[in-house]
């Protein structure tokens, strides 16, 4: 609530929490979405599968559709500065309030990031009284509704193009989408096979329908790898029944990612395995002299 009266004064303002966090901010995050908002407001909710060090596994990707908000999805921590960068541009840009969804190994990575020697920061006009635009009735709801969803339509086409929804490798009629970052994982594990194509999505709502369009040209079987919820692996069967598609999909739903828990680099390279039928070599490393892991306890904030 404090961010958002910033933001409705111009300032830009960011808010930080985890998936629980944000449970409890849910209130006033509906309001702000049907609101929206001047200055650039994104709201970072941390991601925790496993989970680490919270009461539950939650998927922020689904708060996002519930609010109808974008939102996006780093793969690493200089993605991550660089993205938040673009999600105040996008907050202001579509008046809109945006969230920003790391997992667990994206927070707790290290890596250098090139910055800017100085930053400046933008104008703030302060906040202007206008209740026909800040107090939400029930009229407001309505009519702010249906400009939402014609919104996200323009959205969903403009992230179709934005620099990190990328496809490489060569087209082939296999693929794997991934996001977050078991994209990292999933180019580790293709490395000397570029003949597959690898689909990353870091804006999962709303949708970049016309890029996934684009990307699975010529594709007959296609593999989702995401932590958590498989928001992304829904939406692309969604894409396929509106547009007819002949394409199967493979992920959480049929059984071949876990619904739980975090992903690796050794969990991906047996997915992958099964899928495409190659062998890396990683997944015969053979661990089983390798002594226990300590039982350490969760360390709560202080």
């Amino acid at each position: 609530e404090v961010a958002a009266a910033a933001s409705y004064s111009g300032a830009r303002a960011m808010v930080t929490m985890k998936q629980m966090g944000l449970n409890v901010a849910s209130d006033p995050l509906m309001s702000v979405a049907y609101i929206g908002v001047k200055g650039g407001l994104v709201i970072v909710s941390a991601d925790d599968p496993g989970p680490i060090s919270s009461q539950t596994e939650q998927d922020t990707r689904r708060y996002a559709d519930f609010c109808r908000i974008p939102v996006f999805d780093p793969t690493c921590p200089e993605e991550a500065y660089q993205m938040i960068q673009d999600a105040f541009e996008y907050s202001e840009k579509y008046h809109t309030p945006v969230l920003f969804r790391p997992t667990t190994r994206v927070c707790h990575a290290y890596a250098t990031v090139e910055t800017p020697d100085q930053f400046t920061p933008g104008p703030c006009d302060g906040f202007e009284r206008d209740p026909g635009r800040w107090v939400i009735f029930p009229r407001l709801s309505y009519m702010n509704h249906g400009k939402i969803e014609k919104r996200n339509v323009e959205i969903g086409k403009d992230l179709s193009g934005y620099r990190f929804n990328t496809a490489e490798g060569k087209h082939s009629e296999k693929a794997v989408v991934a996001s977050g970052v078991s994209y990292m994982y999933a180019k580790e594990c293709l490395k000397g096979h570029e003949d597959i194509s690898l689909i990353r999505i870091a804006t999962a709502y709303p949708f970049p329908e016309d890029f996934i369009l684009k990307a699975l040209e010529g594709v007959k079987e296609v593999l989702c790898i995401e932590e958590l919820s498989p928001y992304i692996e829904e939406q692309i069967l969604k894409t396929i029944g509106k547009h007819h598609l002949d394409l199967r999909v493979s992920g959480k739903l049929d059984g071949s990612v876990p619904h739980n828990g975090e992903n690796s680099v050794e969990a991906c390279t047996a997915i992958l395995n099964r899928f495409l039928g190659i062998q890396t070599g990683l997944e015969q490393t053979d661990i089983s002299d390798a002594p226990a892991l300590p039982v350490r306890p969760p360390v709560l904030c202080a």
